[in-house]
């Protein structure tokens, strides 16, 4: 009788140890975790990546990745990419999506790429929010890193041979600047991809964008992107549909020093259609903007 009392007290007194353990790392846990993400945000950073856990705790591979998911689980942080983690914040939590401009910067530099907010996201930044994008839009160089989709974000990059310096500008967010494309570089870049977004799309773009571009400014991008089959297309909307008329001038004095020829409207249809002689376009499709 004496020695199964014994055996149920001891058996008890592990069971009341092995729970004060487990207490005493989860508590440890939390405030070695809670301290690291404090004194991130303390610095103004919200984000981090798997080097600087390695860099902060004398752990084990396994031991961080389970503490990364016991953050995530918490919902203290979400993963963006592999490796590359976000702080989120009260307001974001019931959603689980930061603002992406607290991050995009570090983001980029965390893979090692120059870039810019590109296209519809650059022009919703600029003012022509009309649009506004279910997807975020990167330009980066080539090669370029994997498409970011997962149920929380969608992060689409696209890519040149090299970064047009003089059209990009930073702007400021609570973390620090980040960059992102002129409004005159943003129309280039979305009348060179006229078939991922249409030309009703880029031209209702452009009825709110255009009151942000300065024709010198848009000038000097048009000489040194070189295309002229967008400085067609992009002068022919600003001045029949937009109206822009000092802009589409200064891409008309480009175009009239050089021998250039007709080229449709939409690239996506059958050129066939009457010409407008002056800038040379088939008008094989009637421009339907949403405003």
């Amino acid at each position: 009788m004496v020695a199964c009392k014994n055996s149920s007290i001891f058996a008890n007194y592990y069971i009341l140890r092995s729970s004060l353990q487990k207490y005493y790392y989860m508590n440890r846990f939390e405030n070695n975790w809670g301290n690291f993400l404090s004194e991130l945000q303390q610095r103004g950073r919200y984000t981090f990546t798997v080097a600087d856990l390695k860099q902060r705790f004398n752990l084990s591979e396994k031991a961080l990745f389970q503490g990364i998911f016991r953050m995530t689980q918490t919902k203290k942080i979400v993963q963006i990419r592999k490796g590359f983690y976000v702080i989120l914040e009260p307001s974001e939590i019931s959603n689980g999506l930061p603002d992406i401009y607290k991050y995009v910067d570090a983001l980029m530099k965390s893979i090692g790429k120059p870039y810019y907010v590109a296209m519809l996201s650059a022009a919703a930044l600029h003012g022509a929010a009309h649009q506004q994008p279910q997807e975020f839009f990167i330009m980066t160089e080539i090669p370029l890193p994997r498409n970011i989709y997962n149920k929380k974000n969608k992060i689409t990059f696209f890519g040149k041979n090299a970064l047009l310096q003089e059209g990009i500008m930073q702007k400021k967010s609570r973390t620090g600047y980040f960059n992102v494309s002129t409004p005159e570089l943003t129309a280039f870049d979305l009348l060179n991809n006229i078939k991922r977004f249409g030309i009703n799309r880029i031209t209702t773009v452009l009825q709110e964008l255009h009151e942000e571009m300065l024709p010198s400014r848009l000038s000097k991008i048009a000489k040194l992107i070189d295309n002229k089959a967008s400085m067609q297309r992009l002068g022919y909307i600003l001045e029949t549909v937009v109206g822009a008329e000092k802009l589409a001038y200064s891409l008309y004095k480009i175009l009239s020093k050089t021998i250039f020829y007709p080229v449709p409207l939409s690239p996506s249809k059958e050129s066939k259609g009457a010409i407008d002689k002056k800038w040379k376009i088939i008008l094989n499709m009637e421009i339907e903007p949403d405003l």
